[in-house]
């Protein structure tokens, strides 16, 4: 582990690392007819009953949105009162909420993660820390390497790139008298049984939560989440919120996403999307002799690699029809390291294919 200040200009702008890129930058303009591996949206969503229900939601537009029946349903799920849930329009709305409306003295992130805590806490003009785990550990959390002052701390789990599933006694053992640790859980539900997961959790305090519906049903383009936190918590979050902040067709996928029939295919895809990655998982292995290497045990909806000249092989990828994420935006990371989101077995042999002719390439 490393802790690394926010000391100078530079860092203070984010560095070496563009904060703002995110996988959705692979695949537009030029790059929209590859085949995604750079996004983490399931492939194939949404399914065509969610689209029906959204749908239907439309013809209630003329009305101001109402969430008290979609956040009574994330209540329901979690087991929670409603003062406890915050819908939002999608993660990302959440973690501008908490920048703004929190007053913290010491910011932490841990990284490498999701970048956009971090812009947004820069944004609303914090002076950011950083905890960078080391790959050499496996990208693993001692809870004792954050700063004990700090008063806000910043975890995803499992963790976006790294894949890396931390322990929830590992992530409570965080919270302290005085500290909001923020979790990031939006690709919780691609975990089978959601293992390791504090959504629902009332005995951690300063526990917030973070939830998207974004990525297991394909709604990236609707915006859609949710916090889950102390009622106090919640109602200073809701009181930055602008009004009418989630959109009735938003809400209307909000409930129906909460619904035993939804639970339960997003089940069953949990357990799809760990059998196909350990198919993509058991193909890169095959690329030991190119110097490649895996971040595992994998347990999200992606896997992240390293391996030498990745930046000339990602280039060669895309010639070749595949986008992947490349990996020097995130921190503690750089130009060697790639993310491949999980896809069926058909598309991962095609890519494993194409990866093969792009180390040929990259080699000469």
């Amino acid at each position: 582990m490393r802790t690394e200040g926010a000391e100078d200009p530079e860092d203070r702008a984010g560095g070496a690392h563009d904060l703002r890129h995110h996988g959705d930058a692979e695949v537009r303009d030029d790059g929209s007819a590859l085949v995604d591996l750079a996004v983490n949206v399931r492939a194939d969503t949404p399914p065509a009953w969610l689209r029906e229900r959204i749908a239907e939601s439309l013809g209630g537009l003329a009305a101001y949105p109402d969430g008290r029946i979609a956040r009574a349903a994330v209540a329901a799920r979690h087991g929670l009162p409603v003062e406890r849930v915050l819908l939002t329009a999608g993660s990302a709305e959440a973690f501008v909420l908490l920048a703004r409306a929190l007053k913290v003295r010491r910011p932490v992130v841990v990284h490498p993660q999701f970048t956009e805590p971090e812009a947004a806490l820069r944004d609303a003009g914090h002076t950011v820390d950083r905890v960078l785990l080391r790959a050499e550990d496996g990208f693993r959390l001692d809870p004792a390497d954050v700063p004990e002052d700090a008063d806000l701390v910043v975890i995803g789990n499992p963790t976006n790139p790294t894949s890396v599933l931390h322990p929830a006694a590992s992530i409570a053992a965080l919270a302290r008298p005085g500290r909001t640790l923020v979790v990031d859980e939006a690709f919780m539900d691609a975990v089978p049984d959601e293992r390791e997961a504090l959504a629902g959790r009332v005995d951690v305090p300063g526990l917030v939560v973070l939830r998207s519906l974004t990525k297991t049903w394909g709604l990236a383009g609707l915006r859609i989440g949710y916090v889950l936190a102390a009622p106090e918590t919640i109602a200073e979050l809701e009181r930055a919120q602008p009004l009418w902040p989630v959109s009735t067709p938003a809400l209307a996928a909000a409930e129906a996403c909460m619904s035993a029939r939804a639970l339960a295919e997003a089940g069953h895809a949990a357990h799809r999307v760990s059998a196909d990655r350990a198919h993509l998982v058991a193909g890169l292995r095959e690329f030991d002799i190119d110097g490649l290497e895996v971040v595992e045990p994998a347990e999200g909806p992606f896997v992240l690699v390293r391996l030498p000249r990745a930046a000339t092989v990602r280039t060669h990828l895309r010639t070749l029809g595949f986008a992947v994420r490349r990996g020097d935006t995130f921190p503690g990371l750089g130009e060697q390291w790639l993310r491949l989101a999980v896809r069926d077995r058909v598309t991962v042999n095609r890519f494993l294919q194409a990866l093969d002719r792009a180390v040929t390439l990259a080699g000469r």
